[in-house]
């Protein structure tokens, strides 16, 4: 069909031209129609050349007008006009059109911001002067997507959705690219684990690591080749390496990509631990350096312990491992992790003050005589309940492993010294850990929390919380429910000989009149047997 008339591109008709590029927004054919006079008729180089007359001249007006017509026709949507603008001949044009948006009282910085951000994107040479040019397209793209992309609830779904697939396919490109150059990601890894790179350059390399892993493993068609590739490259330990480095963003970035690893290829990471543990007896090993990193986080409420613990438990699952190994593998694994790693996990539970462990890892706290010193801070206790939620992890998943090692390091004692903690969510994690235990209905486990005495600081919890109203009283309630509803008679025996007299103060909570209604039933029971 016939083009559409377009005015004469003259600074008195910026106007009308505005005017036309905000009319056709609604339909679709008139928008195709003005997209293909816009490309037929070069007429986005002349908007251009416009713009340069506005700005040497100060005009506020006719730069108001060129933002206006600019979003406009990025808002076209139309892949035909997007090589136009994203090309080196307009792109500084195009971005210096969107510093001047009405609603700004300054204009904005986008050139000056651009310029500089090209030149720290090649942190490893490109040989191929087409895919360069192909990234810094891109990267143009994406920069002005995060500019002038609406509100999502302003416009209808799917608004801009061309822009979306312009980049993604551009990525797809540059991707394939990159795999095609033999020496490109060996010359990645080479500088990575180079003791000798720039502490800003690795930063770089990271960043772009990353975002190359993040993309790329969206790609199923590419995946399996690139990790194997990766694989033959030592991408593990590498990670194992760079998370060991001082550098936090270093070591996030190396966290963030393990964990694409192990959401997408979790055979090949535990396949690497595994060979690990058999093979190495030091402590420089991949779990060794997520525990640790887990537990001296220094922002632990930023999430990246939760990160950490996703990844551990991911990698310590016996399911998963089933998936590749033999229940005779799994088995020689767990124990070699409950003879060399697991003590690395519950160093806070069970340290010392005085010992140099203590020091090393929480040197900035107050050094008191017992392990309540830790309750007081809250990046710590942070810290706490996020390894007593894996330990609760492995008290279900590890069953004899896990029950031997508590038992042993008489570990739910001091887990229960949390119970003081001014931090409710500390308080409650430690409950947790003992429910988990309990809820296994373990005789062993029952025996050693009778003798122990273990549900003294329990009972306590109990009367410190009775005339409150939070989630730590619910799961206390919630514990002895459970004890009654299951009747497990070892533990109400327990309860009721040596705690009646102090419950005697929470009648109105009728659980313990429960248990002590069973208690008396059991009795009962076993003296018309005797009889």
């Amino acid at each position: 069909s016939r083009l559409m008339d377009l005015p004469a591109c003259e600074l008195h008709r910026l106007g009308e031209i505005a005017d036309l590029v905000t009319s056709v927004r609604l339909s679709r054919v008139r928008k195709e129609k003005l997209a293909l006079a816009l490309k037929n008729k070069g007429y986005i180089p002349k908007l251009l050349q416009l713009f340069q007359v506005c700005e040497n001249a100060k005009n506020t007006e006719g730069l108001h007008l060129l933002f206006d017509i600019m979003r406009g026709i990025l808002y076209l949507d139309k892949a035909i006009l997007f090589e136009v603008m994203f090309s080196d001949q307009c792109i500084l044009g195009v971005v210096g059109c969107l510093e001047y948006d009405p609603c700004l009282a300054q204009p904005g910085w986008h050139r000056e911001f651009l310029t500089k951000t090209e030149k720290l994107q090649e942190v490893i040479p490109i040989r191929d002067p087409e895919l360069r040019q192909k990234i810094h397209q891109t990267s143009r793209a994406q920069y002005i997507q995060a500019i002038i992309m609406p509100n999502p609830s302003v416009f209808e779904e799917g608004f801009l959705s061309t822009l979306d697939s312009f980049i993604s396919s551009s990525k797809e490109e540059i991707l394939h690219g990159l795999q095609k150059d033999e020496e490109f990601l060996p010359e990645v890894f080479a500088q990575l684990t180079n003791e000798a790179t720039a502490g800003e350059q690795r930063c770089e390399l990271m960043r772009f690591f990353k975002e190359f892993c993040a993309f790329s493993f969206t790609l199923p068609e590419k995946r399996d080749e690139l990790l194997q590739t990766l694989a033959k490259l030592g991408i593990l330990r590498t990670l194992e390496m760079l998370m060991g480095m001082d550098d936090l963003q270093v070591r996030s970035a190396a966290t963030d990509i393990l964990s694409y690893l192990v959401e997408f290829s979790p055979a090949m990471v535990q396949e690497f631990v595994m060979r690990e543990a058999r093979q190495s007896e030091n402590d420089t090993q991949l779990i060794i350096e997520l525990i640790e990193q887990m537990i001296c986080s220094p922002n632990p409420e930023f999430g990246g312990d939760n990160q950490l613990m996703e990844i551990l438990c991911a990698l310590i699952d016996p399911e998963k491992m089933l998936a590749t190994v033999s229940n005779l593998e799994v088995f020689e694994f767990l124990d070699i992790f409950y003879d060399r790693y697991i003590h690395v996990l519950t160093a806070p539970l069970l340290a010392d003050p005085s010992e140099e462990w203590y020091e090393i890892v929480f040197f900035f706290f107050l050094q008191l005589k017992a392990l309540i010193f830790l309750v007081d801070n809250y990046q710590t206790a942070e810290i706490l309940a996020s390894v007593l939620e894996l330990l609760s992890f492995c008290v279900e998943q590890h069953k004899y492993h896990m029950k031997i090692y508590i038992i042993n390091k008489d570990l739910l004692r001091r887990t229960l010294v949390l119970m003081k903690s001014k931090h409710k969510f500390l308080a409650l994690s430690a409950l947790r850990f003992m429910r988990r235990i309990i809820g296994l209905k373990d005789d062993l486990y029952n025996r050693y929390i009778t003798q122990g005495n273990l549900f003294e600081p329990v009972v306590n919890a109990v009367l410190d919380n009775r005339n409150r109203c939070n989630l730590l009283k619910s799961a206390l309630m919630e514990l002895f429910e459970f004890i009654q509803k299951e009747d497990i008679q070892f533990l109400i025996a327990h309860i009721v000989e040596n705690f009646s007299g102090a419950l005697e103060s929470v009648k109105y909570i009728h659980t313990f009149q429960g248990l002590k209604t069973k208690y008396e039933q059991e009795k009962d029971r076993q003296n018309e047997k005797l009889s």
